[in-house]
């Protein structure tokens, strides 16, 4: 039973205290100490996680301060070893059980006196009031029997968790366990003995669930409905004496006696380990099993209830390679809490607060501790003689990684000596090895500075330093004021650039060297940071615009959107033409598009008048320019070179500029760019009181009445006239318009009124009782003026009515004749005389047609001419006219409100 006493013992963990992190004082070897009180803890998601702890104080308030924090909370402790908390429960925190592959946290706790359990579970990734949302809260008793947890364990699925208590039930949640409506608990297990470990094992799509109490060990089968369950033994395990292992050991699952280790599958036990003495922890770690026993010095305790040691009592930490069957570690600890395995390590958590730290060394140091010429390089290392042992490394081809700690510890020996120089040698050459930061924080000071040179510029010829090694470089250049060694760094060709370029030119720029960042800008084509120095810091506006003459189009484009303002303002002209170029035939000044670039690029011109925001001057040229050379250009340039023209006409004093401004304007409007945007060029002539373009432009969209109304204001009364003369053919209501206004007028307007009352005669465009009652407003017009218009009224209409009484008898003439050729068809015989055809007017021959009213045909002429049988082919359209207008009047009789109106 004490075979593994017979294994190797290795030391392959270093052993550290955890201590306080350094101050600004460089203080720091405190060792950092948790408040005494812990209840549970769990690791995970980066932080160990306390349960009801109960502070001891010194690093939460005034050191050495005491004071006692409230029970029920839940701690997080992050690697920076800065504690925060929430309050979980208004009592004690029992259990918890944090995931490693999700941010959710499941503890179980009491809020009240008494046995209530609650499982709460934590989603840590969301929060609510500054506190880890809580998704779901549901009491953890197995039916209705209340009964103290034992145990908790969750699916890294979140689909599965699983609650042992200490009657001997296991509660299984099946579903989503972060919400209470899609899962399901139900009670898995019953028994007599309580449970002290359970375990989820997960193989494809198989899910089985181990359980072991006090007195035996159960698998089931959680993939199969019902559940079925197997008995693996009849022996079982103290609270926290099980785990899982990894796939390395074919994810057994370990029980802890007293006497051995056992690993079971699911269907059986497997082979076992004599490990003697009471075992209090069992963890499972990177392929080692962790066992924390008593010392076999002190008195056995009982398996379920007694666990945990006395404050007194020594335990021993074991941990096992089982495959290589050899003791990786073990070391005496006073009074363990537990063990934890979180960012590559474990900690180990003691009664009194401490905690220590477990680093696993690595591979080659694990070889060296086995090979006899790695510990002879190690006796000579320790004794200093380094030369030696590196020369005794390279001839028995030891590894990088062993020759690269040799280098190393060397150079801590120099460095320790004083002697930096020899020692930044030997720190070069583990340079890919050894994390840079180890070598840089030794070289911080002032004094060392040209030392920390050499070693990044080293680090830089190698392409392994980052952005922070290059502005750390150049920051040492620049406070050496070495220029010559600066240049030598950037001006390196295209192939042998060691460093990002951008960061370079930041540093450089901050720094105040901005010949060196424009020549790395320029050089690498970091074309914005070009830009901004030279025209930001350098202010030379000139060479930035010269710049960006030779870029590509679009980014040409772009940095004249962006800098056009600020060039536009020190350099006008030359960046007027810079952008007239673009925005017609572009072609960049150093061929960087290639030299068979035929057609040009253009930019749209409408997005650049922003530039020239507060030069007016330079816009028109540009406006112009492009009216010129690009006719179909947008119609925001037209409508900004009108608004630009009327401007400068509105404001111009010298009446000869003024006329030639007015002519320019008016010409813009009636090029035909404005037919879209009639009512924008309407507004901007109004704006302006540019009367010839408001006129025009009424003429052009047909809005007669306007430019009527416009001379109405004006009172030109000429002008009136004269539009009623243009217009009114095609719209007769202005002369009506006309008649209303000179009415109005209360001064002589007799002349007028008179010239518009001859039109409206001419074309019989008002009523003559209109007419008077229109004029019998104006009390200034007298009979006179309408007397001629009334005369020619009344005798036009004198004789229109002898003319309709002539018609009207003409009409009751015929009529009558019309009644009699009727009843003479009626009562006599119909003689039919006609010897020649009424079509071909050939002489008339059998078989013909003969018709009541006198025409005849011959049938092959009726039949060839005639759309109808009974109708005469001659007679016919005269028939049809009188036939229509019957139709007509028919239909215009039940027509009374068009009646109405020509009334």
């Amino acid at each position: 039973m004490a075979a593994y006493l017979q294994w190797r013992r290795f030391v392959f963990f270093d052993r550290e205290m955890v201590k306080e992190p350094s101050g600004l004082d460089g203080a720091g070897a405190k060792p950092f100490a948790l408040p005494p009180g812990i209840a549970v803890c769990d690791s995970g998601r980066g932080s160990l996680v306390f349960g009801d702890i109960l502070c001891g104080a010194g690093r939460f308030g005034l050191r050495d301060a005491v004071w006692r924090g409230p029970e029920g909370q839940i701690w997080f402790l992050p690697r920076s070893l800065q504690l925060s908390s929430f309050q979980a429960y208004k009592l004690r925190v029992t259990h918890l059980y944090q995931l490693k592959q999700h941010s959710i946290l499941v503890s179980i706790g009491e809020d009240e006196e008494g046995i209530n359990p609650l499982v709460k579970v934590w989603n840590l990734e969301k929060r609510d009031g500054g506190n880890p949302l809580c998704t779901r809260i549901f009491p953890a008793i197995p039916g209705n029997k209340p009964t103290v947890v034992s145990c908790l364990t969750v699916h890294e699925n979140l689909n599965f968790m699983a609650i042992g208590f200490a009657d001997g039930s296991v509660v299984l949640t099946k579903g989503d366990i972060t919400r209470d409506r899609h899962s399901k608990t139900q009670i898995l297990h019953e028994g007599s003995y309580p449970v002290t470990g359970l375990a989820f094992r997960q193989s494809g799509k198989t899910t089985h669930l181990f359980v072991v109490t006090t007195e035996n060990i159960q698998s089931y089968l959680l993939s199969v409905k019902d559940y079925p369950h197997l008995e693996l033994d009849t022996h079982g395990c103290g609270l926290r004496c099980s785990s899982l292992s990894d796939p390395s050991q074919d994810l057994q699952f370990i029980v802890a006696g007293n006497e051995c280790v056992y690993l079971y599958q699911p269907d059986e036990r497997g082979p076992c380990f004599a490990f003697e003495g009471q075992k209090l922890i069992v963890h499972w770690y990177r392929g080692y099993l962790i066992i924390v026993s008593k010392d076999r010095k002190t008195s056995p305790k009982s398996e379920f209830a007694g666990n945990e040691a006395q404050n007194s009592d020594k335990q021993v930490l074991n941990i096992y390679d089982l495959c290589n069957k050899f003791i990786a570690y073990s070391s005496i600890f006073d009074d363990i809490v537990d063990v934890l395995a979180e960012w590559g390590s474990l900690y180990v958590l003691t009664r009194d607060g401490k905690i220590h730290v477990l680093q696993e060394k690595d591979t080659q140091t694990k070889l060296e501790a086995s090979k006899f010429i790695c510990l002879l390089v190690s006796a000579l290392c320790l004794k200093n003689l380094f030369e030696m042992a590196i020369n005794l490394a390279k001839s028995h081809h030891l590894d990088s990684d062993g020759l690269s700690e040799i280098f190393r510890q060397y150079g801590d020996h120099l460095y320790n000596k004083g002697n930096h120089d020899g020692a930044i040698q030997q720190y070069i050459r583990t340079i890919g090895k050894l994390e840079p930061s180890y070598v840089i924080r030794k070289f911080l000071d002032a004094q060392r500075i040209h030392n920390l040179t050499a070693y990044l510029q080293m680090l830089h010829l190698q392409s392994l330093a980052n952005a922070d090694h290059t502005t750390l470089l150049l920051n040492c250049y620049t406070k050496l004021k070495d220029s010559s060694k600066l240049e030598e760094f950037i001006k390196t060709s295209e192939s042998e650039v060691h460093f990002d370029v951008e960061t370079a030119i930041k540093v450089l720029r901050q720094a105040g060297y901005y010949s060196h960042a424009v020549y790395l800008a320029e050089k690498h084509e970091h074309h914005e940071w070009y830009l901004k120095i030279q025209l930001e810091d350098i202010k030379n506006y000139q060479e930035a615009l010269h710049y960006i003459g030779k870029l590509p189009f679009e980014q040409a484009e772009s940095n004249m959107k962006r800098y056009g303002k600020i060039l536009m303002h020190h350099v006008p002209n030359e960046t007027t033409e810079l952008l007239k170029i673009l925005c017609t035939d572009y072609r960049p000044s150093g061929g960087n598009e290639g030299a068979g670039m035929l057609e040009g690029k253009k930019a749209n011109s409408e997005e650049f008048i922003p530039v020239f925001a507060n030069n007016s001057r330079e816009l028109k040229a540009f406006l112009e320019h492009m009216t010129e050379v690009q006719a179909d250009s947008p119609q925001g340039v037209y409508d900004t070179l009108l608004e630009l023209r009327l401007q400068n006409w509105a404001h111009e004093q010298d009446e000869q500029i003024k006329e030639k401004l007015h002519n320019e304007a008016l010409t813009l409007l009636k090029s035909g760019r404005f037919k879209t945007v009639f009512d924008k060029a309407l507004v901007l002539c109004q704006m302006h009181n540019f009367k010839d373009g408001v006129l025009y432009l009424y003429e052009q969209g047909k809005l007669f009445q306007q430019i009527m109304h416009y001379h109405m204001q004006n009172e030109q009364y000429k002008k009136v006239i004269e539009v009623c003369e243009l217009y009114g053919d095609q719209e007769a209501c202005l002369w009506e318009q006309a008649l209303g206004y000179f009415a109005r007028k209360e001064e002589n307007c007799k002349e007028y009124i008179a010239a518009v009352l001859k039109h409206i005669e001419n074309k019989n465009l008002m009523p003559p009782l209109l007419v008077v009652q229109t004029l019998a407003h104006n009390s200034t017009a007298t009979l006179s003026v309408i007397k001629d218009y009334l005369v020619n009224k009344l005798q036009k209409q004198s004789c229109q009515i002898e003319q309709d009484e002539q018609r009207i008898q003409k009409y009751r003439e015929e009529t009558t004749r019309i009644r009699l050729e009727i009843e003479e068809l009626k009562a006599s015989p119909k003689i039919f005389q006609k010897t020649k055809c009424s079509i071909c007017t050939s002489a008339l021959e059998l078989p013909s047609v003969h018709f009541l009213c006198g025409h005849s045909f011959h049938q092959h002429c009726f039949e060839s001419y005639s759309e109808s049988d009974s109708e005469c082919p001659t007679c016919m359209p005269e028939n049809r006219k009188v036939m229509d207008m019957i139709r007509a009047q028919e239909q215009k009789r039940d027509l009374h409100d068009q009646f109405q109106h020509q009334v």
